[in-house]
């Protein structure tokens, strides 16, 4: 549905973006992050207008979020993401680029053959140049391996990311979807190649609580900060499933959920967690959020937007109070043990 590009070349960003700033260092690196970042993982894709995508980067620019995540299969189809990112760049951002933070990734499947997936230098280097190419960028920020391949040796893994730098096609290398053995693993090999991890992405939420069975204390370790995905786990804390499963939700259409996922235990958990958020003035995504952001060992989580209303919900979580041991102890009532995830 990316069509002809009407965009209002008048535009021009709030210049009291950086009022109620926010940033959290990434580890033991000098890059600061905003605690609620902009995911491109959904909506961004040729099923949605370029518009729309156009308003939300906007509205999330105006609002201080200078860290834009995308990986080089986010659309659909694949690549479509980062081509309609370069286009709003290009467009809007562009003279403020010295201002945003744009990762990739690569690692998922991307083209046929047996260079087009994995972790070796070939697909590595190959993808990234790809997606620098659909951005139109000279460097990403941050370059993450996507996932673990075990086919491949770590050392040609980490000597890839080790290259992007060096290369100067990246200035900051992550992992994600790792281990903690696999964190630490790579973070020492990055060590010894002198290019220190940065960022270790994973799954977190009050739904899935795996990286607080090593994974953050690997990361802290290696110096890296946690850049958290599917903080709402695909929606399941959003008020949109409280009664079920909606005609034309995410949960009916998305390949990344089904209606299986949204069981009646999970209902019952979150409206009694809704009930929580309902107390405290707040919805039950900003609780969810308020959740994963309680650990300053989280730099960001990741956020996707399908509207510019849902994006200012989602960053207004940011406004609410802290949560105290009691909320804390509720909460645990309803989510699974840590280092755990609920069976969805």
């Amino acid at each position: 549905m990316i069509t002809e590009d009407r965009a209002d070349r008048s535009w021009r960003p709030d210049p009291q973006r950086y009022r109620e700033a926010q940033y959290r260092r990434a580890g033991r690196s000098g890059l600061l992050l905003p605690p609620v970042s902009l995911g491109l993982w959904q909506n961004f894709g040729e099923d949605r207008p370029l518009d729309l995508a156009r308003a939300v980067l906007r509205r999330a620019f105006d609002r201080g979020v200078t860290h834009f995540d995308l990986a080089n299969n986010y659309g659909p189809p694949y690549g479509a993401a980062e081509e309609a990112f370069g286009r709003v760049l290009r467009s809007d951002l562009a003279p403020y680029r010295d201002e945003i933070v744009v990762a990739s990734k690569a690692g998922y499947d991307m083209w046929p053959g047996p260079y087009g997936d994995g972790g070796s230098r070939k697909y590595l280097t190959a993808s990234l140049d790809a997606s620098l190419r659909r951005t139109g960028l000279e460097h990403v920020d941050v370059f993450y391996h996507h996932r673990r391949d075990v086919d491949t040796p770590l050392e040609e893994t980490a000597g890839a990311l080790d290259a992007a730098v060096r290369a100067g096609k990246a200035l900051y290398v992550g992992v994600s979807n790792y281990s903690p053995e696999d964190v630490t693993r790579v973070a020492d090999l990055l060590r010894q190649l002198g290019t220190p991890l940065t960022l270790v992405q994973p799954r977190y939420s009050i739904f899935d609580r795996r990286p607080e069975g090593g994974l953050a204390e690997a990361a802290e370790r290696a110096g890296a900060g946690l850049a958290v995905f599917s903080p709402l786990a695909q929606g399941r804390l959003t008020d949109r499933y409280l009664h079920g499963v909606p005609e034309g939700s995410r949960a009916t259409r998305s390949a990344y959920l089904s209606t299986a996922d949204v069981t009646e235990d999970v209902v019952e958990r979150a409206r009694a967690l809704n009930a929580v958020a309902a107390a405290r003035g707040q919805s039950l995504a900003q609780l969810a959020l308020r959740w994963v952001l309680r650990d300053q060992r989280t730099t960001t989580a990741l956020v996707g937007a399908s509207s510019v209303a849902q994006l200012d919900a989602n960053l207004d979580a940011l406004t609410g109070p802290d949560l105290d041991a009691g909320e804390l102890a509720e909460i645990d009532r309803y989510a699974p043990p840590a280092g755990s995830a609920l069976p969805v």
